[in-house]
């Protein structure tokens, strides 16, 4: 597949995604939404990926949807030629944010530059973000006369709580990262400069000291965790993971490795050595 609004390279086992149209400030366009779609598909599927790095290309991480359309932007009407019935369609950012659940691989926001709308929507579904002081953000929707999408209704409130979701969602206000740097939102806020080696810093750490099996099965029990009803629902989730992990060869390299004081040596790949439960919250309920 040919990317014209995203660029994608892979080195040191983290993939660096960009998203690249600086001179619209990388504004979200359907043609960005399938080159996005597709390259967190190709990291979930590359055991060369160990963990992936988004920023946006020049001064931007992403202002939102690209408007140019005028206000017609977001009538499906008048862009799909027929109705689209409701309950039928499906919001692009929304396509994205699962695109970014469904990767195995810790996902890593840099926000180098303002991040609106959807460019800041799909960041919540995102595993860690790291922030520029001066970059602005914003869920400008109620101002814009439409409403939350790209899942944020349910990432949202589970990474800063519903007061400080309905705050920010109710009054549609911009913000600074540094501002907000309290809200539980970032891992860190830097200057602007800082972000992306911090973030590809992250990555690496991943890429060059966890076994892979183990911060895939851990990010699945993180985030279906959060649906969970109560503690013992998620301590029978977590046993019989675990179980099953300290069978592994990874475990037992991990402990040898550190017993004689080296860089552990792991093998198992989530493409391939995943156990057969997984994943075990689309089970039958019996």
């Amino acid at each position: 597949m040919e990317f014209n609004h995203t660029k994608y390279e892979v080195k040191d086992g983290v993939a660096l995604v960009t998203l690249h149209r600086p001179e619209r400030l990388n504004a979200f366009t359907p043609t960005m939404r399938e080159e996005l779609k597709q390259l967190f598909a190709q990291a979930d599927q590359d055991d060369q990926v160990r963990a992936v790095v988004v920023t946006g290309a020049g001064r931007a991480f992403c202002a939102g949807a690209d408007l140019s359309g005028g206000g017609s932007t977001f009538d499906r009407r008048d862009q799909e030629g027929e109705p689209v019935r409701l309950g039928a369609h499906r919001d692009g950012g929304g396509q994205v944010s699962l695109a970014i659940h469904a990767c195995r691989k810790p996902v890593i926001a840099a926000i180098n530059g303002p991040a609106v709308g959807v460019g800041f929507t799909i960041t919540l579904a995102m595993d860690l973000r790291v922030a520029a002081e001066d970059a602005k953000l914003g869920l400008v929707f109620a101002r814009r006369g439409v409403v939350l999408e790209a899942c944020s209704s349910w990432f949202l409130p589970r990474l800063v709580g519903m007061a400080k979701a309905s705050e920010w969602v109710y009054s549609g206000r911009t913000f600074t990262a540094a501002q907000e740097k309290d809200s539980g939102l970032f891992n860190y806020v830097l200057p602007a400069d800082q972000v992306l080696p911090k973030a590809l810093e992250l990555a690496r750490e991943i890429a060059q000291n966890t076994s892979a099996m183990s911060v895939t099965l851990s990010k699945a029990l993180l985030w279906r965790g959060q649906a969970l009803p109560d503690p013992q629902s998620a301590h029978l989730a977590d046993s019989r993971v675990f179980l099953w992990a300290g069978r592994q060869a990874d475990a037992r390299e991990g402990i040898q490795a550190f017993l004689e004081k080296r860089p552990p040596r792991f093998s198992l790949s989530p493409t391939q050595d995943l156990p057969d439960f997984y994943p075990w919250w689309q089970e039958p309920k019996v």
